[in-house]
């Protein structure tokens, strides 16, 4: 089993930015927990991270025919993207979307989530336990699909 992990913009700036709100853990600590949560489930993982909004669109299209499912973390894109949920939608690959902040206690424009829209699951507020989380739960939820 394999899974995508996606990161959005900004996410390569964790520990720097806003700690906080997102703490102070580096993005290379985050990949490592990642590493870490597919090793302890038993899957391949790929992580990717980009600002770019069609470089994620691109590597959403990608994971078709590649991998089992998905985790992602818009990041800024969650509220904007109709490009990613398309993608998302697309694939037809098992989502869990993630965010490392609670962003339903954030601002009013962060309240919207078209991401969710095309995930099975959400977990938000966790920090960086959340990436582990939704790996466990995105291996879980694909095997009882079979």
């Amino acid at each position: 089993m394999k899974f995508l992990v996606v990161n959005g913009p900004n996410l390569n700036l964790l520990g720097t930015r806003e700690p906080n709100i997102y703490g102070r853990q580096d993005y290379n600590a985050l990949q490592k927990l990642v590493r870490d949560a597919a090793a302890e489930a038993g899957v391949e993982v790929e992580i990717f991270q980009s600002n770019h909004e069609g470089a994620i669109v691109d590597k959403i299209q990608a994971a078709m025919g590649d991998c089992d499912g998905i985790v992602i973390n818009p990041a800024a894109y969650t509220h904007t993207s109709v490009a990613i949920l398309d993608a998302l939608k697309a694939v037809c690959l098992p989502a869990v979307e993630v965010h490392i902040s609670d962003v339903s206690t954030r601002e009013d424009f962060r309240q919207i989530s078209y991401a969710r829209l095309a995930c099975v699951k959400t977990y938000m507020g966790l920090g960086f336990e959340g990436y582990r989380q939704a790996i466990l739960f995105l291996k879980d939820y694909i095997e009882k699909q079979k």
